[in-house]
Order: structure tokens, then sequence, then C-alpha cells
């Protein structure tokens, strides 16, 4: 690994972090850097997720008293979150490379368009607890479930796509469904790198330069996340969302 691709990656995980944090989509950046650098789209996308796992953790700790809040309300959330990655993680594996090549710009144009729409989706409140707050309850776990299999199968926009989707189906303001996203964030990352690394497709040279860098961006974007205007964050994630798909289907 060159010195240039050195910098790449440490500047590329770095503003995942800093992204994932905010909104989500910083696989996005971490993917496409370490492609860059060389590494087949599988194992890209391994490396991708063990890089920015430091930065789930910093930016949910930072979301610490959020958190301890709501924390027993999202056990089932948690739980099909578990069972999702683990069965993405190992559909992804048993794949070839070319064959998830061709996947990945689709996979991008999706979750960018479901962040994009999420305001227009969202259902709007209710005065009770009725058969909707039923419904609710069990849409709220299948839709995590989805979005979980997602995440362990490829990580680009799953940030992306958990916010939209857990603003379909919770409540609660922006800062409270990320936190939410973070939390579950870091536990369909952590079961997915068990997968990866036991099926040897991960690249440890480049996770030790990402690490670091993908850490102090998750930390920084927190900070950033609850100062930013929400309607300016959502206008950055999707554009970079837009942006690397267009590149992702150039480069098909």
């Amino acid at each position: 690994m060159t010195v240039t691709d050195s910098v790449l990656l440490f500047v590329a995980g770095f503003l995942a972090g800093l992204v994932n944090a905010v909104a989500g989509g910083g696989t996005f950046l971490t993917f496409g850097a370490l492609s860059l650098a060389g590494l087949p789209p599988i194992a890209a996308n391994a490396t991708s997720s063990i890089a920015q796992f430091p930065g789930y953790v910093t930016s949910t700790l930072a979301y610490a008293k959020d958190i301890r809040r709501y924390w027993q309300g999202a056990l089932p959330l948690l739980v099909v979150s578990v069972i999702g990655s683990l069965l993405g993680a190992l559909i992804l594996l048993a794949l070839d490379n070319p064959s998830f090549k061709r996947l990945v710009p689709w996979l991008l144009l999706a979750a960018t368009a479901l962040f994009a729409a999420g305001p227009w989706l969202r259902p709007k409140p209710t005065g009770g607890a009725g058969a909707e707050g039923g419904r609710q309850r069990y849409l709220s776990p299948l839709t995590q479930f989805v979005a979980s299999i997602y995440g362990g199968f490829f990580g680009a926009g799953m940030g992306i796509m958990m916010l939209a989707t857990l603003g379909l189906t919770e409540g609660g303001d922006y800062h409270r469904l990320n936190a939410l996203k973070n939390t579950l964030a870091l536990v369909i990352a952590a079961v997915a790198i068990v997968v990866f690394a036991l099926g040897d497709v991960v690249g440890w040279v480049q996770v030790a330069v990402m690490v670091p860098a993908a850490a102090l961006g998750g930390y920084a974007g927190v900070w950033g996340a609850k100062r930013v205007p929400q309607t300016a964050v959502r206008v950055f994630v999707i554009a970079i969302g837009l942006l690397l798909t267009a590149y992702y289907f150039a480069a098909a």
C-alpha cells in the first residue's frame, strides 16, 4: 500500500465516521476509497465494515444520555438487527466479486431515494394507541429486520435507510432517531465483522489506517449533528448519495 493510498484511506475514514454520526452513508466513502486502493469489491465491503466500527462506537457513546432513556423499548429492534445482519453477511460471502459489483450502484440508488423520500413517507401523528399503534409495533421490527439484512450485506447507506424506516415507524425528533440509528448500526456492524473476519475477506492493513480516523470522525460528527439544521444535514446526505451512485454506475 502506497503513501497516497494511506492518506486517501485516512481521510475517507474520518469523513465516513463524521457522516455516519450525522445521518449515515459513510460506507459510500470508505468502500469507494478501498476500491481505489485496489481491494476487490467483497474485500472492500468487508474491510469498510470493520474500519468504520470505532466510529459507530464513539458516535453511540456521544448519545449515551439519549440511549439510556429508551434502550428497553429498543430491545426488539436490537434482536432483529442481530439476526438480519448475520443473514446479510452470509449472503454476501456466498456471492462472487463480479456479481456483487453489479449490485452496488442499485443498492446505493435505492438507499438514497428512500432517505430523500422520508419526510413525505412519514405517517401523521395519531391521537391514541389503538389499532394504528399495534400495527406500528409490528411494522418497526419488520422494517428494521430488512434494513439490518441490507446492513450486513453491504452497509453503504445503512444509516440512511434506517433513519428513513425509523422515521416511518418510531416517534421522536431527529436526534432521538439518530441516537437509535447509531445504536442499531453498532450492533449490525459488530455481527457482520465477526462473519467477515471468519470468512477471511478483510484487508487488515487498510483497517489499521482507517480505524483511528473513523473514530475521530464519529465523535466530531455527533458534535456537528446537534448544531447543524436538520434540512442542511438531509441535503448534504442526499447529495453524497447521488454523487456516489452516479460514480458507481459509471464504474460498473
